[in-house]
């Protein structure tokens, strides 16, 4: 069990955390790996693709390259934004098509509603694009659950192991950085919140990590008290 007082926002993370890891490594990424290709050549003028190409340093108008690039981050798991963001567009079309719904641990549902219920404000803070969160979150498991969200940040507010992204976030937030919670299952990044002044929560979902021991440290949702 972990208490933590004081606490008006929760900020969290999604993969490992609220989220299966196994569902972004093993059905979101080859879902948009194995679409790429097909996605590039028919959009050619999505500015993520020509923030691709910069970011690749190949011609804009070589396609093949770009997309065998794109593909090969996929591969490295790259943080790139371009690569998050036509990501987020592939996965668009599997939502709306039911090929897959956005799984949510049980536990995470019922801990962010309860949260929301008493008035707490919800955010998310994931290396995947705002597009993706908001879709996961929109067809999840359980429904659309965006309306229980204030705010989404991503990559572009700032790296997740570094503290200036999360004063970012405090400031974008409007609340002092004592008063939020983040949630994640990387100690990293869990150090860098508390270096900017949140109060911080391991979520164990597998083998406890090195460093565990800087942090409250739950196997889930229902571990966390607010006073």
């Amino acid at each position: 069990m972990a208490t933590f007082t004081g606490i008006n926002a929760i900020l969290t993370d999604i993969e490992g955390t609220t989220t299966d890891i196994d569902f972004v490594h093993k059905t979101l990424f080859p879902y948009a790996r194995e679409r790429m290709t097909d996605f590039i050549h028919s959009h050619p003028n999505e500015p993520a693709v020509a923030e691709a190409a910069v970011a690749l340093n190949v011609a804009a108008d070589d396609l093949d390259a770009i997309a065998k690039g794109l593909i090969d981050w996929i591969d490295q798991d790259k943080k790139e934004t371009s690569l998050k963001a036509l990501q987020g567009l592939i996965w668009v079309q599997g939502y709306e098509s039911g090929d897959f719904t956005g799984h949510l641990y049980p536990d995470a549902y019922e801990g962010l509603k309860r949260w929301h219920d008493s008035g707490k404000q919800l955010h998310i803070f994931s290396s995947g694009s705002v597009k993706a969160q908001k879709l996961l979150y929109g067809y999840s498991d359980f429904g659309d659950l965006t309306s229980l969200f204030s705010g989404y940040f991503d990559t572009t507010t700032g790296a997740k192991r570094e503290a200036i992204a999360y004063e970012r976030i405090s400031a974008g937030i409007g609340l002092p950085a004592s008063q939020i919670l983040f949630l994640s299952d990387v100690v990293a990044e869990l150090d860098a919140a508390r270096e900017a002044g949140m109060q911080t929560c391991l979520l164990v979902r597998g083998e406890r990590p090195d460093g565990a021991e800087r942090h409250s440290a739950v196997d889930n949702f229902d571990q966390i008290t607010l006073d």
